[in-house]
């Protein structure tokens, strides 16, 4: 594995249309080989599309395999390149001015793979002071690789999952500007049923408990991979949110989800078990 951040940094060096055109390859033969991912693919896509054909889903399921790869070899550039390379290829849409204020902002960053290039456009471009929740990598090199690249501008505040609630609350009541991917199966614990494309899914209610608790306004950051590179579209701050009901809060975050996901289904996170956890009495999907 130490051979890992070598090898992003000589990629990094590559022009993106030939370092796309080997995520490409990459990805058709990651579609092919990696049979459990693939079906857990297509079963999400199966749950949440069913109106689209077998072959509609297939082929979105393939497209999926190939921007993930092309996402995952981005960030070679995104964390070795230079200044210029990253002004070049990462954009940004929307207004910015709540996160460069001093009023505590939770973002809705969901998985989509350009989540890592929307981090880097936020504090290496506009120069936000972010926080985050971290999830330790298992090998020691790949976790201090994908730390050092997530803040290679020193304006992340890491906070780490299994030390709590406690310090990100007190974060944002601080002013932090949390850049939150709340959109997971955590399991049951802590987490409430509310539709996601029309089916019941486990999802924790971290939006709505960190807006209220952190008095914080909530806004949308997803990040596009586009032919350029990526793109970060800043929504507006959600009129009358959070709410006292934190059910209602975590139904609406899934609504405004799904909105975005339809602009761009092929690069949500699909390779997740996103209906693993099910109502008591409900067969698994998987």
């Amino acid at each position: 594995m130490k051979w890992l951040p070598l090898l992003m940094r000589f990629l990094a060096l590559w022009p993106l249309p030939i370092l796309r055109a080997l995520g490409w390859l990459l990805g058709h033969v990651l579609f092919a080989l990696a049979h459990s991912r693939r079906h857990i693919v297509r079963v999400n896509l199966g749950v949440c599309f069913p109106q689209l054909s077998a072959w509609q889903r297939g082929h979105m399921a393939r497209r999926h395999f190939v921007v993930l790869t092309q996402s995952l070899l981005d960030r070679a550039w995104l964390w070795h390149g230079s200044a210029d390379v990253l002004r070049r290829r990462l954009t940004v849409k929307g207004d910015l001015s709540p996160l460069q204020g001093a009023q505590p902002v939770v973002m809705l960053a969901p998985h989509f793979v350009g989540m890592d290039a929307g981090g880097t456009v936020l504090t290496m471009l506009q120069g936000v002071a972010m926080a985050s929740i971290y999830t330790r990598q298992r090998h020691p090199v790949l976790d201090e690789w994908v730390r050092q690249g997530r803040n290679r501008s020193g304006r992340i505040k890491l906070y780490f999952r299994q030390q709590g609630v406690k310090q990100i609350v007190s974060g944002l009541r601080e002013g932090d500007k949390l850049y939150l991917l709340p959109d997971m199966d955590f399991g049951r614990e802590d987490s409430v049923f509310v539709p996601f494309y029309g089916v019941q899914a486990a999802t924790v209610p971290s939006l709505s408990r960190f807006a209220r608790l952190g008095r914080a306004q909530v806004l949308t950051a997803a990040t596009r991979l586009t032919p350029q590179g990526y793109c970060l579209e800043v929504g507006p701050v959600w009129p009358d949110f959070p709410t006292p009901d934190s059910q209602a809060d975590t139904a609406q975050m899934n609504r405004a989800l799904q909105a975005v996901i339809d602009t761009m289904p092929e690069q949500y996170y699909w390779v997740h078990k996103r209906f693993k956890t099910r109502p008591e009495g409900e067969p698994g999907f998987y």
